[in-house]
């Protein structure tokens, strides 16, 4: 019997390869309920390979990934979806010909399937809850504009709220402040990290700013070549000679 470890999101044995590539190697990973990681790696080290396994887009060579006390190894992203494991994405997975508003009650109504063909989105779910969601992510201003004429900030704004309109229990991020200018890049963090406190929603984000990193993580794991090769406090790490050689830059 299959005892299944006590993290938010735990994964045993996490091995991934592409002929030759080993992209995830025996990853055991505990995260728990509460925690904000940042996760840093040089391109290529496994980072997002290792969140499109959690988050179902990739199945894993071998080992196990629990959710909530449940395993979903192999589990379709919509089914993780709805236990409460929320994703946004590098780049903008946006309904472009919606407006902001219409966006958040698609994502809404697709995992919950509760859309018809003669019944009125704003019908099908909990628009109040749309709306709360959009006054949380501060786009409450933008809600009948089209989703492809926001600026990228904004864009990675949407993005997050169409899956905290869910509310999940842990939301992963990859990387949501690339492409954003440095300036606005602390104005984007304080308004995800706020909206993900009030909602109390544990939180891992792929991040190569490592100011942001020290800003706002509190644990930090930092991925090399498909291993996990430090994980703790981020100062810790970030002192860490194999870290600073491998990841920050001498």
């Amino acid at each position: 019997m299959t005892t299944v470890p006590r993290g938010l999101l735990s994964t045993r044995g996490l091995s991934l390869k592409f002929g030759g590539v080993v992209a995830a190697d025996g990853i055991d990973f505990d995260l728990m309920a509460g925690e904000r990681l940042a996760v840093v790696g040089q391109n290529g080290a496994g980072k997002t390979t290792f969140i499109n396994i959690c988050t179902g887009y990739i199945k894993a060579t071998s080992g196990q990934v629990f959710f909530d006390g449940a395993e979903v190894t192999g589990q379709s992203p919509r089914a993780i979806t709805r236990r409460g494991l929320g994703r946004s994405f590098q780049l903008p997975q946006l309904f472009t010909e919606h407006t902001v508003r219409q966006c958040l009650l698609l994502a809404a109504s697709a995992v919950q399937r509760k859309t018809g063909l003669w019944r009125a989105l704003d019908q099908a779910v909990d628009a109040d809850e749309v709306d709360a969601t959009l006054e949380l992510l501060q786009l409450s201003g933008r809600a009948h504009d089209l989703s492809g004429s926001l600026p990228e900030g904004q864009r990675k704004l949407l993005d997050v709220a169409m899956a905290l309109v869910l509310r999940p229990k842990l939301m992963i991020m990859d990387e949501p402040t690339s492409g954003v200018s440095s300036d606005e890049k602390h104005q984007l963090m304080e308004v995800l990290m706020r909206a993900l406190d009030e909602r109390k929603v544990t939180s891992i984000f792929v991040e190569h700013d490592i100011d942001i990193v020290r800003r706002y993580a509190t644990r930090l794991a930092a991925w090399i070549a498909g291993k996990v090769a430090a994980d703790g406090k981020p100062e810790e790490v970030l002192r860490d000679p194999i870290v600073i050689k491998n990841v920050v830059g001498e």
